[in-house]
């Protein structure tokens, strides 16, 4: 056999039919599965090309087993795809959804030339079938014309339009490989053109010159490996060799196996180098998993994957992670010796403990637990840079304050996170720059603009936190968090410390299941859900009762005991509910409710707002 790397789109260039033989299996792969992993490694790329970033590594997408066919010569060449035909069929549906958008969006010469690897040209024996660069088994080759051939997603979607049945709530789905298509299409269409929340990446250059960067780094930066097989091979025992499941090398491993290699060739002692800086990552904390996106990672993976986003302050897929530190190494030489390296993971394998095991005497202990409650693991890097510096303990206060202040406010307006790792390796490479200070971390915050990254003002943060429904947008920990810090702002420096030890629970103080002893303000009884939809526009019990539901979620209904109320007491009315709320926690927060008489829509609000000029001093705004 002969195996040779291959761009991505070389494969297709070729006047060739990949055909895929009968006795497979029909296509499979989903969004979930293996579309989304595909794009993220294809937007990655994309990414790197528009920032100029082109002599990053060659990324491979995989491996493809090819049989030579016998054809007769006046036909177009024929191979069979004894593996990997997943994978090609593909990128076949990729191709052409790129192909579609150049065109949807005026660039028709670079829409002509995809076509060139989607579909044969010139003369054939059979046009209808030797057009098509690949061919599937018989059950998906009428859904995989219709993509390849339709040439635009207008025309794609009139032959497949979406149906249901009657009474469904849910549209069909689709056949399989035009939901791939939809999936490519809509992924390219917000990568290139944006959406409502978030302008493309590299808006300054025009549609035109994004698309022709991008279709290059699909020639350059995306390879395959195409193994050819001679007349002695045999398919079967080669698919099954390459299809056996082994154990596979974690990227810790083989960055260990990369360092001391180089260690004992460079003369360095390796012994040493092991026993005084790397044995600490042998311990059992290093190779327990958690749970990084959708899979379970060793704690030394994730550690080494940011650690190089915080030293290249780019994104570093952890699937890419032995790759893309050899190329740092081999390129930009950021140590002078071997020793240099080690000694720095070392440091920074023990920062990063801090990060994940915070002592509560650590300086760090407040920003890191806060972290960790809202489960926002995208600063890592920025932390792993900021403890390599010399920040003093009165700047980590400081800039504790203003990242979770822009954390949390954009949590409470119910914002995205999804940008929050562009937005922190930007502002590690902003700091490495200009130095590191709360000044720099403060003027970079208050400059972000739009939905997607803007630090929430003052009025954006009043207007959620008095009206937005807190579980629409926060989970209970979160909650807990926000109200455990505002009753912190109610001890003062005569209050007696009250250690919390066991876990707290949020109480609506106005009960979810108000109905049966709550009555409206005018005496009258809610209306249920049922009543509420039946009603008449106009109908003041109505529109009482919908008031009500508005404010039953908002922090001003809200608070923390130490010990759950059981049901009963929980849904009881505001003068029995009082009584167990004040006995069954001596928080501060609680204490205040102590000369409050009745407890409805006004009083929520009013609390709303007392709360609220308490959590602005605690999470102050953008300047």
């Amino acid at each position: 056999m002969k195996a040779n790397a291959a761009s991505l789109v070389t494969i297709f260039e070729k006047k060739m039919r990949l055909e895929v033989p009968l006795f497979q299996r029909q296509y499979v792969w989903s969004r979930e599965g293996q579309w989304e992993f595909l794009w993220e490694d294809i937007s990655r790329k994309f990414g790197e090309y528009l920032q100029g970033r082109k002599d990053a590594p060659v990324h491979f997408l995989g491996a493809m087993v090819l049989d030579q066919k016998q054809t007769p010569t006046t036909h177009v060449e024929k191979r069979q795809v004894i593996d990997g035909q997943q994978r090609l069929i593909t990128l076949q549906i990729f191709l052409s959804a790129f192909r579609d958008l150049c065109r949807e969006r005026g660039c028709e010469d670079l829409a002509k030339e995809c076509d060139s690897f989607t579909l044969n040209k010139g003369m054939m024996a059979e046009p209808e079938v030797d057009k098509f660069k690949v061919w599937p088994t018989q059950l998906d080759r009428a859904q995989f014309a219709d993509v390849i051939a339709s040439g635009s997603r207008a025309a794609l979607e009139k032959k497949h339009p979406l149906t249901r049945h009657a009474y469904a709530r849910k549209w069909n789905p689709r056949p399989r490989m035009v939901e791939a298509y939809m999936f490519f299409h809509d992924q390219l269409a917000e990568f290139f053109v944006g959406n409502s929340s978030e302008p493309p990446l590299s808006t300054e250059q025009p549609l035109a010159v994004r698309l022709e960067e991008c279709f290059q780094a699909l020639k350059n930066a995306l390879q395959v490996v195409v193994i050819d097989l001679e007349h002695d091979d045999d398919p079967q025992v080669i698919f099954e060799t390459l299809n056996t499941r082994g154990e596979p090398l974690l990227p810790a491993d083989l960055l260990r196996n990369f360092i001391f290699l180089r260690a004992a060739r460079l003369g360095e002692s390796q012994e040493a180098l092991y026993d005084q800086y790397w044995r600490r990552f042998d311990e059992p904390f290093w190779r327990q998993e958690v749970r990084q996106g959708r899979l379970n990672r060793p704690r030394s993976d994730l550690f080494m994957q940011h650690f190089l986003a915080s030293r290249q302050t780019v994104d570093i897929p952890i699937k890419h992670l032995f790759v893309e530190y050899k190329f740092w190494i081999d390129k930009q030489k950021p140590f002078s010796t071997v020793r240099d390296e080690v000694a720095t993971l070392a440091r920074q394998g023990d920062d990063f403990r801090r990060i994940v095991e915070p002592k509560q005497e650590d300086i760090i202990f407040l920003l890191v637990t806060f972290l960790d409650r809202f489960d926002i693991r995208t600063t890592y890097p920025l932390l792993l840079h900021m403890l390599d510096t010399s920040l003093t303990d009165a700047q980590w206060k400081e800039i504790s304050v203003i990242l979770e202040s822009y954390l949390l406010r954009r949590a409470v307006c119910g914002q995205t996170t999804k940008n929050y790792n562009r937005v922190f390796l930007t502002l590690t490479r902003y700091l490495r720059r200009d130095g590191t200070s709360p000044e720099n971390v403060l003027k970079y915050f208050s400059e972000l603009t739009g939905e997607s990254t803007e630090w929430p003002t003052d009025e954006a943060f009043r207007s959620a936190w008095q009206s937005q429904h807190a579980y629409q947008t926060l989970q209970n920990p979160k909650i807990v968090h926000i109200l455990r810090r505002l009753n912190d702002t109610y001890l003062s420096s005569k209050s007696e410390y009250i250690s919390i030890n066991s876990p707290l629970t949020v109480e609506h103080i106005l009960p979810q299941r108000w109905l049966g002893y709550w009555p409206l303000p005018d005496g009258s009884k809610g209306l249920t859900s049922q009543e509420l939809w039946d009603s008449q526009p106009g109908d003041p019990r109505a529109d009482a009762t919908r008031r009500r539901n508005m404010v039953l979620q908002t922090f001003g209904n809200l608070t923390i005991l130490t010990q759950a109320l059981n049901s009963s007491v929980s849904n009881s009315g505001w003068k029995d509910k009082k009584l167990e709320l004040l006995r069954a926690s001596l928080l501060p927060i609680n204490q205040e409710l102590h000369a409050v008489e009745s407890w409805d829509e006004i009083t929520i609000e009013e609390r709303s707002k007392v709360l609220f000029e308490r959590a602005i001093k605690i999470w102050p705004g953008p300047r």
